[in-house]
């Protein structure tokens, strides 16, 4: 076979169909796309009578109008921009992909910015018939003697393009729905749509039936405008109650005054906030205009607990408002909002490219006419200028909250219950944010005050200061200096022990005793938690966290000989076991200073953690002893209860006390199951039995 060569073609009656059916993943997205062309038109026009090309004729107003007609089920785009005149239309409509707005932009690069218009792509016109069976087309260009133009196409490759007969410039667009998509030709489905991506487009848009009645509203005369139109003028006379005054007599007194009111046609009310509030300068913005921002735009009537104000121009222009909401779920039910905007124009949700994802769990808005988007502007082109976009926001953020710590403390720190698990889901997620919020993480006490890590590593160096001036030394200080000396060549550098609560009802035991030897823990209840003290320890080498009840410290116990122990703890391991009919339960005999607590459940850091991994990945089916003990129950050698344990290990009752102690203990430290609830009721009826029959 001889050598051949030659070039690849697309034939347009392949890929159109491609176009209409794939190109974009939403079919609602037509009316987005059809009404920025409207809005580029206008626009355009504008443009050409600022540059004296053109004259706005009188009473101009710029606006869109969207007619649904479900009895023709139709659905007609009317805007009055630039138009087109039959060539325009035979080379911007009928070339697929050929954009009328980088048209434009080329012709007019030295008088006009590009920004303001919002197409750049020729494909936005196809995605109506995704929808429509056919579609007609009615123009009529701005240009000096240019003729109406009416163009129609059934959804095929073939059109007709002829004299139209429209009279005003601009252009109608008229879709002849499908059967399958006539909810389009339905008002009240079409506001929806134009809200969702429509609501902050630059042109005024308008909603309305064909041939639905008239409707009327009454106003003040005051309040007439010359476009209204008056159907009725209407006098109200002054209106009058009879009341009786000081000294007890009747008058007539006037409650309403009177006033001359005007019926008119109703006016029609824009879909559209041509000015939203995230395109004005943060100065000019009141608190009450982010807060009812808000409430329109996520319709949540919760105040923001504050907002950040994004409003950049140079590398790259982006604004915008992040809100950090109120919140009363738990973590894995959080699910925020952010919209994403190409001027002005709605692109998505939460598209990650973007947003870091920890911001996802925020309510905002971020407009950013620079951002690569695909043909359907649906989505992002893979762009390294994204992620510069996402670094800058992620930063903005940070400096807002490092800001707000270091110069309005006491605001900051009435938010923190409410804005931390977005600030500790963030420096998990994000290394650079977590390096910028590391020295502006509080943890809130078990005192009620909010301390940094710097603040809870100083309080426990007064507090080792403090214990170490009141212990005498036989030692010389040059004995002293030299012990010092050689322990710190051979000792690993000291870790800071953060104590921390999960429950503070469950853990109240355990806190009594901290607050009584002086000690301090901090609460981490939070399902993000588990996962942000690790990522901690992890970052910080001097830094460990440890549940209070995973030991017994030394300063809850009296200096004790172990062997003076021995006897007392094999002798109450062996009764309780046999109690509990539990052989390897772990039982540990201390002498701790306040009597009045008897039994005591603890269990390592390390197996809690590895429990919970289990729990967070489903491991039911594990055994959590593989992992190391179970927790250890301690027992109060200095209560007397205990005390009678030991001596009178075979009495009736000692049993039944060894089950009470176990589970008094079990309750300090977890919930129990159903079952033991039940026996822990009934044994406790027992022993109240026991005591008044006594």
């Amino acid at each position: 076979m001889s050598k051949r060569t030659g070039s690849l073609s697309i034939n347009s009656e392949n890929i159109f169909p491609i176009i209409k059916k794939w190109l974009y993943s939403d079919h609602d997205i037509f009316v987005r796309e059809v009404i920025s062309n409207g809005c580029d038109a206008i626009t355009k026009l504008a443009k050409l009578e600022m540059m004296g090309e053109y004259e706005y004729p009188e009473d101009y107003k710029k606006k869109i109008e969207v007619v649904v007609n479900p009895d023709e089920k139709t659905l007609k785009f009317i805007d009055n921009g630039l138009g087109m005149t039959a060539a325009e239309v035979e080379e911007y409509i009928t070339q697929i992909a050929f954009s009328g707005a980088t048209d434009f932009l080329n012709k007019y690069k030295d008088k006009t910015t590009k920004d303001e218009i919002i197409g750049h792509f020729g494909l936005g016109f196809y995605s109506v018939f995704m929808v429509a069976d056919e579609v007609h087309i009615d123009t009529l260009s701005w240009q000096k003697d240019a003729k109406p133009v009416h163009w129609e196409c059934d959804g095929g490759t073939e059109y007709s393009i002829d004299e139209g007969n429209r009279t005003e410039v601009g252009t109608e667009i008229t879709l002849f729905l499908s059967d399958d998509c006539l909810e389009f030709a339905n008002e009240y489905r079409m506001r929806e749509i134009i809200s969702k991506y429509c609501s902050f487009m630059p042109v005024e848009i308008f909603l309305s039936k064909a041939n639905a009645e008239q409707e009327y509203e009454t106003i003040d005369e005051s309040e007439l405008r010359d476009d209204d139109v008056i159907v009725e003028r209407i006098h109200e006379d002054a209106k009058t109650e009879e009341k009786e005054n000081e000294n007890g007599e009747k008058e007539v007194v006037e409650v309403s005054p009177a006033r001359d009111r005007v019926k008119i046609n109703k006016r029609p009310v824009s879909l559209s906030d041509t000015n939203p509030l995230w395109t004005k300068q943060p100065k000019d913005c009141t608190d009450e205009e982010y807060k009812e921002f808000y409430r329109k735009v996520f319709m949540d009537y919760k105040e923001p607990l504050f907002w950040i104000h994004l409003n950049m121009d140079y590398p790259f222009n982006l604004k915008g408002i992040l809100y950090f909401p109120k919140i009363n779920t738990e973590y894995d039910s959080i699910e925020g909002t952010i919209k994403l905007y190409n001027n002005q124009v709605f692109i998505a949700d939460n598209i990650k490219e973007v947003i870091p994802e920890f911001l996802m769990l925020l309510k905002g808005v971020i407009d950013c006419p620079d951002l690569p988007l695909n043909v359907s502007r649906s989505a992002l082109q893979n762009d390294g200028f994204v992620r510069k976009i996402s670094d800058y926001i992620t930063k903005k953020v940070a400096d807002k909250l490092t800001g707000m710590c270091k110069t309005d403390r006491e605001s900051y720190e009435k938010y923190w219950d409410d804005i931390s698990p977005f600030i500790k889901f963030g420096c998990i997620k994000d290394h650079k944010f977590g390096e910028k919020m590391g020295d502006y993480i509080l943890y809130k006490d078990i005192n009620g005050k909010y301390l940094t890590i710097q603040d809870l590593a100083a309080k426990k160096e007064d507090a080792a200061k403090e214990t170490k001036e009141s212990e005498t030394s036989a030692e010389t200080s040059e004995t002293a200096d030299a012990a010092d000396s050689a322990s710190e060549e051979t000792k690993e550098p000291e870790k800071t022990t953060v104590y921390y609560v999960t429950d503070e009802i469950q853990q109240s035991q355990y806190i009594n005793m901290f607050r009584e030897a002086g000690l301090d823990a901090v609460i981490l209840k939070h399902n993000i938690d588990s996962a942000f003290i690790t990522h901690m320890e992890q970052l910080r080498d001097d830094l460990k966290f440890q549940r209070i009840d995973a030991d017994v410290t030394d300063t809850f116990k009296e200096e004790t000989d172990e062997d003076a122990l021995k006897e007392t703890a094999d002798t109450l391991t062996e009764v309780f076991r046999k109690a509990l009919g539990k052989d390897k339960l772990t039982v540990k005999v201390e002498k701790l200073k306040n009597a009045n607590v008897s039994s005591m459940m603890t269990l390592s850091e390390e197996n809690r953690r590895m429990q919970e991994m289990m729990k967070m990945y489903g491991m039911y089916g594990m055994d959590p002893s593989m992992f190391g003990n179970e927790e250890t129950l301690v027992l109060n050698a200095n209560n007397k209860l205990v005390q009678y344990v030991a001596a009178h290990k075979d009495s009736e009752h000692v049993p039944m006390i060894c089950e009470q102690l176990y589970d008094l203990a079990m309750l300090a430290h977890k919930t129990l199951n159903p079952d033991e609830m039940t026996k822990f009721i009934a044994r406790s009826n027992e022993i109240l039995m026991l005591l008044a029959m006594s």
